[in-house]
């Protein structure tokens, strides 16, 4: 099991000190939850992507390819990235190059988005997202799987001869999970290409998100990827942690009551009995993260919200603190002790270099200098050969 946080990178007014933090001041922020996340002994971190105000995460490969920098074992992958109005082509190309400067230590999570505004902003149509989801997808696993491409659909121009650049490291693309929150489509499409589902376990009870995994893990194993147990399954959460019960509720009821998601709807009591979040004790996190794999058996992947709604950067680096300290190591034995032989490990780049090679060395690509170009397929060398060439 990897445990980690994910983050939605908003810039929310803080309802304690009144203060809204700049943009430079998040972003440096995030650097040092991630970095910290790492520290504690988290397994991975995760930022959305959003193109639009009070969000700052328009860039998530450039950002988690400083975080890699700064970082040695952290996993580093996003909380969405957008299937629907980013070009296929630019996330292969992306995506394959943070995995070179990560050395492996990424995968990505791949979704439609909830910011209808962003379709037209990207040239898109919103009512044509699902469909756009399926076929950008479609394309995304070949660029990675196939060194020249001809490709031909309903969204983008044609591919003729292309290859995508660079290509994935060790000839391996990275891992895919397929995110969502109520579409039985994304865990179709999750299951027929044998990736990841990852159930955006944060707003629904846990009977929603159980029909959606029931679902993926029943495809997983009609498409012959292995038995409905070995499926992979990422799930969120949320929590806000404190030594003490009636601390946690109390420090974190102002933070809940402004949200800009949940704020001025059901009260903090009312969310956290209906909902997965949690706020309390290392304990009572610890007991309410048992019931989900009391609900969907072991899984890989659990994700933590822990940074928004306008907390301060202190506040947050306290939450890791306990949760890399009291929460996980206890929830690392308990699942170990459940787990089920049968059921698959977290995905990393290894292991993915493993199951393609076995024992044997990884094929690392190269440029073929006389494949021509992309525009004409003319060799670069047929109109004038190298100086010396005949002497």
């Amino acid at each position: 099991m990897q445990f980690g946080i994910f983050s939605v990178s908003d810039i929310t007014r803080d309802p304690v000190s009144g203060e809204t933090p700049s943009e430079a001041e998040r972003i440096d922020a995030i650097v040092k939850i991630a970095v910290k996340a790492e520290e504690v002994g988290l397994d991975a971190f995760a930022i959305g992507e959003h193109h639009n105000p009070p969000f700052f995460s328009s860039s998530p490969t450039t950002l988690l390819a400083h975080i890699a920098a700064l970082t040695e074992r952290l996993v580093l992958t996003t909380a969405t990235t957008l299937i629907t109005t980013n070009d296929p082509v630019r996330i292969a190309e992306e995506y394959a190059m943070l995995q070179h400067l990560s050395k492996g230590r990424m995968d990505l999570m791949l979704g439609r988005g909830n910011t209808a505004p962003v379709y037209p902003w990207f040239g898109q149509d919103i009512r044509q997202g699902l469909p756009l989801a399926l076929e950008n997808y479609n394309l995304l696993h070949k660029l990675w799987r196939e060194d020249v491409v001809d490709w031909e659909g309903q969204f983008r121009t044609p591919l003729q001869g292309f290859t995508s650049t660079p290509r994935p490291l060790d000839d391996v693309p990275p891992f895919v999970w397929h995110g969502s929150i109520r579409t039985p489509e994304i865990a179709e499409q999750a299951a027929f290409y044998g990736n990841g589902y990852f159930a955006n376990h944060i707003f629904w009870p846990t009977s929603h998100s159980k029909r959606l995994i029931d679902f993926y893990r029943q495809r997983f194993e009609h498409y012959g990827h292995g038995t409905r147990k070995q499926a992979i399954v990422g799930v969120g959460g949320q929590a806000y942690i404190a030594k003490r019960s009636q601390d946690a509720v109390k420090e974190f009821r102002p933070y809940f009551d402004e949200a800009p998601v949940y704020g001025h709807g059901p009260t903090l009591e009312e969310f956290t009995q209906g909902t997965p979040l949690t706020v309390g004790s290392p304990q009572e996190v610890i007991d309410k993260t048992l019931t989900f794999h009391d609900a969907f058996g072991d899984y890989q992947r659990q994700m933590f919200l822990i940074d928004h709604a306008g907390m301060p950067l202190g506040m947050v680096l306290d939450q890791l603190e306990l949760l890399g300290g009291e929460v996980v190591p206890v929830l690392r034995k308990e699942l170990a002790a459940r787990k089920d032989p049968e059921s698959a490990e977290a995905p990393t780049h290894a292991s993915l270099v493993k199951a393609k090679y076995g024992d044997g060395p990884a094929r690392q690509p190269r440029p073929n200098a006389n494949r021509g170009d992309n525009v004409t397929g003319d060799s670069p060398y047929q109109d004038s050969a190298p100086a010396g060439a005949d002497e």
